[in-house]
């Protein structure tokens, strides 16, 4: 069993992400618009008509720009909190408000999308609610944290079973610091519920690995106060300080904002006793 990713949009100005097989095919946010989803899976020759639901982090516009429309009228079943829906349908981005399609799911029960099992967990930040995915596929397990200011208990329980982490590392502290955003800016970014920076994301990552994490995909970096050559040499730097070679030991990539990835295939790895 193999397992297609592929980033969409990764950033503030846009977040939507692809995980599916040859049959069928799941969206992780949709803060691009409808259109952009279909012509990108279009151009990498995955139809539009193998989406068969849509996982929804928290409410903020970057990443539910298109989420009413997809439910409403696509038919597209949403799965996310009560409290995340609600904020949703209060966003000024969202014309089409969730009804009928919205799936309710509770942080860390797990629930089935055909052959995914897919749980939700809490990770910090400043939505109304907030939660990362750890996601099942046969033997193959896939992570998933954005916008989160922190590593908690709870979002490592998860993270460190991951075989494939797609993990924030939005900026870089010297850049922000001496950058031109004003100071309550700086300070929400800053907080343990706001966003993980590029020195947090490599330590993390560095106390976690194992050589069952084959991938690691830095998300949603910051065009301000962040490079993605920076934020890929930083993790790259720490892991080499603990012996963990970068594209022998474990892929690294650092997704763009505003362009698609490439289109990555995971393969099922044999079970991990």
């Amino acid at each position: 069993m193999s397992l297609q990713f592929l980033s969409l949009a990764s950033g503030s100005s846009g977040n939507c992400y692809y995980l599916g097989n040859e049959e069928y095919g799941i969206l992780i946010d949709a803060g691009k618009g409808v259109r952009t989803i279909k012509k990108v899976l279009r151009e990498y020759g995955i139809p539009f008509e193998k989406i068969i639901a849509l996982c929804i982090t928290h409410d903020h516009a970057d990443h539910i720009k298109a989420a009413g429309t997809l439910g409403e009228k696509y038919g597209i079943p949403i799965y996310t909190t009560e409290t995340i829906k609600n904020g949703m349908n209060l966003n000024y981005c969202m014309v089409d408000k969730i009804y009928s399609a919205h799936r309710p799911i509770i942080k860390e029960v797990p629930f089935q999308i055909r052959d995914f099992t897919i749980t939700a967990f809490e990770v910090p930040h400043d939505g109304r609610d907030n939660v990362g995915f750890f996601i099942t596929y046969g033997n193959l397990h896939f992570a998933f944290a954005t916008d989160l200011g922190t590593i908690t208990p709870t979002a490592d329980k998860y993270l460190r079973q991951a075989n494939y982490l797609v993990i924030e590392s939005n900026y870089d502290e010297a850049m922000l610091l001496h950058g031109t955003y004003p100071p309550h800016l700086k300070r929400r970014i800053l907080a343990d519920n706001g966003h993980m920076n590029n020195a947090h994301t490599a330590e993390y990552l560095a106390k976690i690995y194992t050589p069952a994490l084959h991938g690691i995909f830095l998300c949603h970096l910051s065009g301000d106060n962040n490079h993605p050559e920076l934020a890929y040499k930083t993790i790259e730097n720490r892991l080499y300080e603990e012996g963990i070679r970068v594209g022998k030991d474990v892929e690294l990539v650092a997704l763009t904002r505003n362009h698609p990835s490439a289109l990555y295939t995971f393969e099922e790895p044999e079970s991990q006793e």
